[in-house]
């Protein structure tokens, strides 16, 4: 069963206890302190294998933890610092916090490997508290505590192109015969449930990477059947190559087969839909009605922009034109891998809830002030240029209650507010 989902829980080491001793030396009634550090707890890593194509290993093993600092010990011995842990998955895993469904990394293109969640640091024995006041310190600094997140994976498959199209229309069959793929072809009415990938080369030419997406039905964006898991797979592919039957050897409608997937993709992610398009119009070599039906898919959706390709995925006739015109449309495109940008930072989800902050009025300068550590640490790791950068920013004022103190304070439409430097008009 390919997997493209899974739910774990991550959990980093704690830090280790500073220790509370003093050296017992003969001759020596009164040794100072000499109580050692504790280790730091280990650090929870993500990195890409690139061995895995499945996120099946985690139906198995959803609870991953690093290992704790060891405590402090006397005679200034410090404590090992715990392990840390590697987690393995596949190019193309999101990796996302539960709660607010937030992405927190991509581990697609550069991004091989990524420190999730730091160990907790340990504690400073009672040997740094030593002062000529006190000089037999009975404290020693507790290590900090661990973190701990639950996160949902999910596989995104990565290819230039990914091939839409109802059950049974061809899709394996193209695959199969223009890459190195070797899909389970059958005439099924049911659909696939894992995406194909192959490579495609071409002679004089770089070559491309096609993924058989999952059959889609319609509701699929309303999430009938497997319909998002199989819409998920399309997010990162630059081009969308519909197969159809063009010789309806179904009953099924082309034309209409085409218009149907579009409107799932586009209830899904409008920004997919507006993707470049190709049209397959394949079994050609099943054609024996009067009426050329490539001539009609090709009269609707040509003056759309939208090139229509007569084929047979079955005896390799139009093939090669097929292959080719993807090939220059996917080297005029921008080579950007597509990557999901990080909305949800762990450390500073950790490190902001206990940091103090201040909502005033200052009447010199009319305005309203919100300063304070949390607010510093929420900006520096803000975007707000970028639209989910700002969206970020507007839910962190509210979830934390700084809203409702503007609101306390009498803030009307139009008055200015101000972080550090920066100005903003509040606006209900």
């Amino acid at each position: 069963m390919f997997a493209d989902r899974a739910r774990i829980f991550v959990k980093s080491g704690k830090g280790g206890d500073g220790h509370v001793s003093f050296r017992r030396e003969k001759y020596v009634p009164n040794g100072g302190p000499d109580g050692g550090d504790g280790g730091d707890g280990g650090s929870v890593y993500f990195v890409v294998d690139e061995g895995l194509n499945t996120l099946t290993d985690f139906r198995n093993v959803r609870k991953y933890a690093a290992a704790n600092g060891e405590n402090g010990n006397k005679r200034n011995c410090s404590g090992k610092s715990g392990e840390d842990i590697f987690i393995k998955v596949p190019e193309g895993t999101v990796i996302k916090e539960v709660g607010s469904g937030k992405v927190i990394t991509d581990m697609s293109g550069d991004n091989r490997k990524f420190l999730l969640l730091h160990g907790g640091k340990g504690g400073n024995g009672n040997q740094h508290y030593a002062t000529s006041t006190m000089q037999a310190p009975k404290y020693a600094q507790p290590g900090q505590p661990a973190q701990e997140l639950e996160l949902l994976l999910e596989l995104k498959v990565i290819a230039d192109v990914g091939l839409v199209g109802f059950p049974n229309v061809g899709k394996s069959t193209l695959l199969s015969r223009v890459t190195n793929a070797r899909p389970k072809i059958a005439n099924y009415h049911f659909t696939t449930l894992n995406p194909n990938l192959g490579v495609v080369d071409l002679e004089d030419a770089k070559g491309f990477v096609i993924a058989d997406i999952p059959g889609l039905i319609e509701g699929a964006s309303e999430g009938v059947g497997l319909g998002h898991e199989f819409l998920r797979h399309i997010e990162r592919t630059k081009l969308i190559l519909h197969i159809v039957d063009a010789a309806s050897t179904e009953g099924r409608d082309p034309v209409e087969d085409i218009y149907a997937i579009n409107r799932e993709l586009e209830a899904y992610n409008a920004e997919i839909s507006s993707r470049p398009q190709i049209i397959a119009a394949n079994k050609i070599d099943m054609i024996y009605a009067e009426d050329d039906p490539v001539a009609r898919i090709k009269a609707e959706f040509e003056p759309k922009g939208i090139p229509v390709y007569a084929i047979s995925a079955i005896s390799g006739q139009g093939l090669r034109e097929l292959l080719y015109d993807i090939n220059n449309k996917l080297e005029q495109m921008d080579v950007r891998p597509v990557v999901f940008e990080q909305e949800f930072f762990p450390e500073f989800h950790f490190d902001m809830s206990s940091d103090p902050f201040t909502v005033v009025y200052d009447e010199e300068q009319s305005a309203y002030v919100v300063e304070g550590p949390r607010i510093e640490k929420m900006l520096s790791y803000t975007n707000l240029e970028s639209e989910k950068g700002f969206q970020f920013f507007q839910n962190f004022l509210k979830e934390n209650g700084i809203l409702e103190q503007l609101e306390a304070l009498g803030i009307e439409d139009g008055d200015t507010v101000r972080m550090y430097g920066l100005s903003f008009d509040y606006y209900k």
